[in-house]
């Protein structure tokens, strides 16, 4: 018998879920739920936008090879990579491919659900939909550092995805979000009519 998730609430995502395609994972993504457990209590969100860095752009961390920074990536799908972006914000990508292949998803948005006392405190404002809509928002509202970087995200432990039985609304799809390289590519994606969502509004229609 299937576990009740709707009484269970939310619970880690299979690997089997996560599509071995990194644009393919990218889509999946939306609608899951970013898990974060803090001494204080645990803090979500529900993911409305990402953007995929597949195999062979120029625009992934991945492009030139395996490296001690970047080596979370080449883990199997489903795998946190944490970087800092110019010394100043963390962003938290998920490892997009089978094991050796370097590949990821960067998660740029959620939709907060639970412990939004505590992103408050950690962003430094109260304002619901500026707390976790950008990455690096994100990373801080949810406390992210290089401390969870190769961390396996489907199983419940300090960071995690989860599922529940929320049906996703439209997927829209744009260029990605601040890069020069391969910049002209489709590969970001979004919950169409999400306030959560960052981005300017041509690329949201």
């Amino acid at each position: 018998m299937k576990p009740d998730r709707r009484a269970a609430g939310p619970l880690p995502i299979a690997r089997a879920v996560l599509p071995v395609d990194t644009i393919a994972l990218a889509r999946t993504l939306i609608g899951k739920i970013l898990v974060r457990e803090l001494p204080e209590g645990v803090v979500s969100g529900r993911i409305v936008e990402t953007e995929a860095y597949i195999v062979g752009d120029a625009a992934g961390h991945a492009y030139r090879g395996m490296t001690p920074r970047n080596r979370s990536l080449f883990l199997e799908r489903g795998h946190a990579y944490v970087y800092l972006a110019y010394g100043i914000s963390f962003m938290l990508n998920v490892s997009g491919d089978v094991e050796g292949v370097g590949a990821g998803v960067l998660i740029r948005a959620l939709e907060p659900l639970t412990g939004i006392a505590i992103m408050q405190l950690n962003r430094g404002v109260g304002r619901l939909r500026d707390l976790a809509r950008g990455p690096g928002r994100l990373a801080m509202a949810l406390r992210i550092n290089r401390r969870l970087d190769g961390l396996d995200l489907c199983r419940q432990g300090p960071l995690w995805l989860a599922e529940d039985d929320h049906k996703t609304g439209e997927i829209g799809e744009s260029i990605r979000i601040g890069i020069t390289k391969d910049a002209h590519r489709l590969l970001r994606f979004y919950l169409r009519d999400s306030p959560f969502v960052s981005g300017p509004r041509s690329l949201n229609g």
